[in-house]
């Protein structure tokens, strides 16, 4: 009766990770950057193996979140952003939720402010542009872009004050104003 979810930077070889879809509900993944330079210079690492299992995963019918920290400067442009949500789209639809998440400068990121909201709100612009169901803005509490608005409707049917829900629309898996489904793990 427990439901397993996995936070995951995404690598995880193919074979590990078709184990471990047999007994996870949900998978985080947290998606660095949607480009090479940055995946080398600052994660000493390789973006395929990550992309590969965002597919995975979006395949196996396993619940898929992608969170996106957005760093300034490092990889907040928006065309590279516009390449990654049509990429996500096509890999793994359109209804898994995407977070942009908001960078504080700490550890040994010093040297950056922190993100911007209005670039974070013209990130979720871009992503919604492109056609994505679930953007959401991430670590700026009370801001609107923490809510779920329903695809077809437009309506607020969750609302969020950070990680409390403070009103939920829904009738089982449906948007209470319109009846779409919405797409989640809701039991």
């Amino acid at each position: 009766g427990i439901k397993n979810v996995v936070v995951t930077a995404g690598y995880i070889n193919p074979g590990p990770l078709a184990d471990l879809l047999r007994v996870v509900e949900a998978i985080k993944v947290d998606l660095k950057a949607f480009n090479q330079n940055f995946y080398t210079e600052y994660v000493r690492g390789q973006l395929q193996p990550v992309l590969d299992t965002i597919k995975q995963i979006a395949r196996s019918g396993c619940w898929l979140e992608i969170v996106y920290l957005v760093i300034p400067t490092l990889n907040d442009r928006p065309e590279e952003i516009r390449e990654m949500c049509r990429w996500l789209k096509n890999e793994t639809g359109p209804d898994f939720p995407l977070h942009f998440s908001r960078f504080h400068p700490m550890y040994l990121v010093k040297n950056l402010p922190p993100t911007p909201v209005s670039t974070l709100e013209k990130l979720r612009e871009v992503a919604l542009a492109e056609g994505l169901h679930y953007v959401y803005v991430g670590n700026v509490p009370g801001h609107p872009g923490e809510n779920t608005f329903c695809p077809k409707c437009g309506k607020l049917i969750i609302e969020r004050y950070g990680y409390i829900i403070r009103k939920k629309e829904l009738s089982g898996n449906k948007c209470r104003y319109c009846g779409q489904v919405i797409a989640g793990v809701w039991s």
